[in-house]
């Protein structure tokens, strides 16, 4: 497999502009590529690892909003904001994280959205067997679903448990790590009865091996030339849909633990003294509690985001905080494992 190589993004005019300047112009203006970005390695690693499997479908993948494959062509979507460096830099400021920003996140929603390809393409959802396996692929998705952080009949790739959001999410997810190079997921989920969806698309891929790829589509939807909104709206839009969802349960329990202080605003931050923390509070909580350290690390990424809105400040003793920032996240992370009512939105 080649290495890969990270290349300086193409030079745009608007790339020095103050973040107010650059939030007015268009997505269709902004002129981007895929082509010399970052994106183009991470892409071929994909095809080479279809490659790899026998596989002959390479998806076509284009610049758009957001990260999806449309049930209706077989190609992956990769948000506008991947193809450079002041746009990442960008949506970090805005919505407080970039989904794909580094290369081992944007593989594994490239294999994910990989599966969704061959699914559609394929046709594999109107399969008896794959609907045994995984369920009804035309079921509706819903707006929200309830998780079970315990269940061992879902892998485990993207964050959230998604693969129990729908029929067609779980395939995807079972398929992203039975591609990911060197996973295991024989041994490491020997024990658990998603071994069993794991083998089935072992078996599926295996029949696809060598099949001829289905005629390709030059059409992209959505595609970022096309989009006339700005960047200001687009994160307007953005952030208002996030914050009608982001939960607030944690804000008295953040409010106590870092309270306004005479010095907060030249107090250090928050977000960034848990940050630092994370390691240390993930193996204490993980030990305590006997959970695993994958859902403790989910529950303190949510405490933190919530600290980095809430512009909190550290205005205690650094040993106390940490005794106290210990017992929040281990009775936060039982309160999400055992609430029953817990719901993700989609």
């Amino acid at each position: 497999m080649a290495p890969f190589v990270h290349k300086r993004a193409p030079r745009y005019w608007w790339e020095r502009l103050s973040d107010a300047k650059l939030l007015d112009l268009k997505l269709c203006d902004l002129g981007l590529e895929i082509a010399g970005s970052d994106l183009e390695a991470y892409i071929q690693q994909l095809f080479a690892e279809l490659r790899a499997r026998g596989l002959k479908l390479m998806p076509p993948c284009w610049l758009s909003y957001d990260w999806f494959a449309p049930s209706h062509i077989a190609g992956i979507a990769i948000p506008f904001y991947l193809a450079h460096p002041r746009l990442k830099r960008l949506e970090d400021q805005m919505m407080l994280e970039v989904e794909g920003g580094t290369k081992k996140w944007c593989m594994n929603l490239l294999r994910h959205e990989a599966g969704h390809v061959y699914e559609t393409a394929y046709r594999l959802g109107r399969r008896p067997t794959w609907r045994r396996v995984f369920g009804n692929s035309s079921k509706p998705y819903p707006r929200n679903y309830r998780i079970r952080p315990i269940s061992k009949n879902y892998v485990l790739h993207l964050d959230w448990w998604y693969a129990q959001s729908h029929p067609s999410e779980d395939f995807a997810e079972t398929f992203a790590v039975w591609l990911a190079p060197g996973s295991r997921w024989r041994a490491v989920y020997r024990d658990w009865p998603a071994l069993k969806k794991l083998e089935y698309v072992d078996r599926l891929m295996t029949e696809l091996t060598g099949k001829r790829q289905p005629q390709p589509t030059r059409e992209r939807d959505a595609h970022v030339s096309t989009l006339r909104w700005t960047l200001r709206e687009h994160y307007n839009h953005k952030r208002r849909e996030r914050s009608e969802h982001y939960p607030d349960f944690y804000d008295p329990d953040l409010h106590h633990l870092f309270p306004d202080s005479p010095n907060a605003s030249s107090a250090p931050a928050a977000a960034a003294y848990l940050r630092k923390l994370a390691p240390e509070l993930r193996r204490i909580v993980s030990s305590w509690a006997g959970v695993h350290s994958y859902t403790v690390d989910l529950v303190l990424r949510d405490m933190i985001t919530r600290c980095r809105e809430l512009d909190l400040r550290v205005g205690r003793s650094a040993n106390e905080i940490k005794l106290e920032a210990a017992i929040m996240l281990t009775m936060q992370t039982m309160n999400f494992i055992y609430h029953s009512d817990y719901k993700v939105p989609l």
